[in-house]
């Protein structure tokens, strides 16, 4: 069991990472993929709040969430506004992710740094198996995340105007939606997000100049797998990677977790082309 409680929590940070693409993916029909590198900055953030600055935590949080919501601000007006299309965006937000990656090394190197919890550090023996404060609290927000924002995108004005959008932009506009105004406040949104949840993630994944690679990596196999454009989808995704990384890694050996991972997504993909929640649009020509 203590494997299951691992492989949910790291599942937790793969299903956050998916939820920001899924999110950009809903307002612009494309993918941000520089939103795993917004996350590892927020873990740097921390740490440096933590443990050099030792800030209170409250104000960590407000650093976090405001920095890393104005560096989501600034590529969407330099990687997404001026060019169009899903495969020039590819291009120019890997642009993105990799100078943010230049950055953090150059700041703080490549070394692993060790992120002190924001709370309780305490491990619990729950069902079987141990598991930390941390974890818990990882799997409880993304949860409550979820549910939050698929409730929001059901019954808010605002939440139907981006389904509206996602659904047909331009149909969208004519209605009166203003959908560059909406799909930036979603984009924002999306990094001060990853700002919020960068103190949560980096006790569990350290603060190391390639975890925005792997986050990416994983977080897009979960979108994958749950569905593009589906939170609940990003949920489901995220949690099933962790746990196949975590329940391989321990009955099959170190060299398997990323094999089996794979292995899952083809199978679910060629079950379920569109994933476990996706759907197929169809469209009169």
């Amino acid at each position: 069991m203590t494997a299951v409680w691992s492989g949910l929590s790291i599942g937790a940070v793969y299903a956050l990472v998916a939820i920001g693409y899924n999110l950009v993916f809903i307002a612009y029909t494309t993918f941000n993929f520089a939103h795993a590198q917004l996350m590892m900055f927020a873990v740097f953030v921390t740490y440096w709040g933590l443990v050099v600055a030792e800030l209170p935590v409250v104000l960590i949080f407000l650093i976090a969430a405001v920095g890393i919501g104005l560096i989501a601000l600034v590529e969407e007006f330099i990687a997404i506004r001026p060019v169009k299309g899903i495969h020039a965006h590819l291009v120019t937000t890997l642009g993105m992710a990799t100078l943010v990656d230049g950055v953090t090394r150059l700041i703080w190197g490549d070394q692993v740094l060790k992120v002190p919890a924001t709370g309780s550090d305490a491990t619990l023996t729950l069902f079987g198996g141990r598991v930390s404060a941390v974890e818990l609290t990882l799997i409880a927000v993304v949860i409550v995340i979820t549910v939050a924002l698929t409730g929001y995108g059901r019954r808010s004005r605002t939440g139907l105007a981006l389904l509206a959008m996602a659904e047909d932009r331009e149909a969208a506009q004519l209605r009166g939606i203003n959908v560059g105004r909406l799909a930036l406040g979603a984009f924002v949104f999306t990094g001060v997000l990853a700002g919020l949840t960068g103190p949560l993630v980096g006790p569990k994944t350290f603060a190391v100049a390639t975890l925005g690679a792997a986050l990416a990596l994983k977080g897009f196999v979960a979108v994958a797998i749950g569905g593009f454009g589906s939170l609940p989808g990003a949920l489901i995704g995220g949690f099933v990677v962790g746990l196949v990384e975590a329940l391989s890694g321990r009955w099959l050996g170190s060299q398997f977790p990323t094999i089996m991972v794979f292995v899952v997504l083809i199978l679910i993909l060629v079950l379920k082309p569109t994933g476990l929640f996706g759907t197929t649009r169809e469209r009169m020509v």
